[in-house]
């Protein structure tokens, strides 16, 4: 028997398993990879009597590996907030899915260990980009403000450090960083005893984020606005952060980030408007490698021919002005 954990290498799916790991401690082996590598329970070589948990990857993405462990004899635990499909009914699967639009993994992890870990779940919260959701899990625990910031601040870096079209863009591998971070009970503790792996994923943000608010939208209006970035690591890494800060900077729009890959093809980030979080994954799952979550969604490999119709679809699906 195999304890696996399989999870996303963004910041809600580490800490999502970080807040598990702290509750049941064990040795596991550990599934992951970039933030858009999703298919990632067929690369596990489960089992029979593995004990496997999934996180933060779409069960719909995941569904006939999923089937596949059960029927060897696994156990699967599955939380995730993203759009399941038809989910297998089996007695070995528990699956924890909820995809409403204030909702991360995080979160529902939090919910099932009753709040033990809260501040991983904060953490996982902001960096989701669930700024509302994450100060209300705050609230009970009367942090000053300068300590709400700082796992604020820890949420966006490790959520940033997961994006990149492969680990070689990145500043740390996700299970590498899984294992500095889930050492600790509070992310608090984290940051003050792992403080150089804390500087070295702020600084790297902040160097790359710099050079993506240099950028000028390619198309505009009241409703929607596209940034074209170049073929380059730090607009791989940047470009799902960034659309995170143009959500929040302007609520009411639609935001689309596109970075050229080294195929010819391109990544897709699309935020919905914070004021109207729906229609994200709808809109993505209309191109090839498309899907997500309602308020936040993406096209993995966007084939070269159909940019200008993504970008006119994309304005036409958000406008109501």
């Amino acid at each position: 028997m195999t304890i696996i954990d399989i999870f996303n290498g963004d910041a809600d799916g580490i800490c999502a398993l970080t807040q598990i790991r702290n509750a049941n401690p064990a040795e596991s082996r550990l599934v992951t990879g970039v933030k858009r590598d999703i298919s990632l329970v067929e690369k596990a070589g489960i089992e029979a009597g593995d004990q496997v948990t999934v996180l933060d990857i779409s069960l719909d993405k995941n569904r006939s590996a999923v089937v596949d462990a059960l029927a060897v004899g696994a156990e699967v635990f599955y939380a995730d907030h993203h759009d399941p499909g038809e989910i297998p009914n089996h007695p070995h699967l528990t699956a924890l899915i909820d995809t409403a639009p204030d909702v991360c993994t995080s979160i529902l992890v939090n919910q099932h260990l009753e709040s033990r870990f809260v501040e991983w779940a904060i953490v996982g919260a902001f960096g989701d980009n669930l700024k509302i959701p994450a100060r209300s899990l705050a609230e009970p625990l009367h942090l000053e403000a300068d300590r709400l910031e700082l796992l604020d601040r820890l949420g966006v870096c490790i959520n940033y450090n997961g994006y990149g079209a492969s680990l070689d863009d990145l500043h740390f591998k996700p299970a590498d960083l899984f294992r500095l971070v889930s050492r600790y009970a509070s992310p608090f503790d984290f940051v003050e005893h792992s403080a150089d792996a804390f500087g070295e994923l702020e600084s790297g943000y902040l160097e790359d984020m710099s050079k993506a608010r240099k950028l000028r939208p390619s198309a505009e209006s009241a409703d929607t606005a596209v940034l074209l970035f170049p073929n380059e690591a730090w607009a791989r890494r940047s470009s799902g952060v960034f659309s995170n800060e143009l959500a929040n900077e302007s609520p009411a729009r639609a935001h689309a980030v596109i970075t050229e890959r080294d195929d010819g093809t391109y990544l897709v980030s699309v935020r919905a408007p914070l004021e109207r979080k729906t229609g994200a994954s709808e809109l993505c799952r209309r191109f090839p490698t498309g899907g997500g979550r309602e308020a936040a969604a993406g096209i993995n490999n966007l084939p070269a021919d159909q940019l200008d119709s993504f970008i006119a679809e994309f304005a036409s699906f958000y406008q109501i002005s």
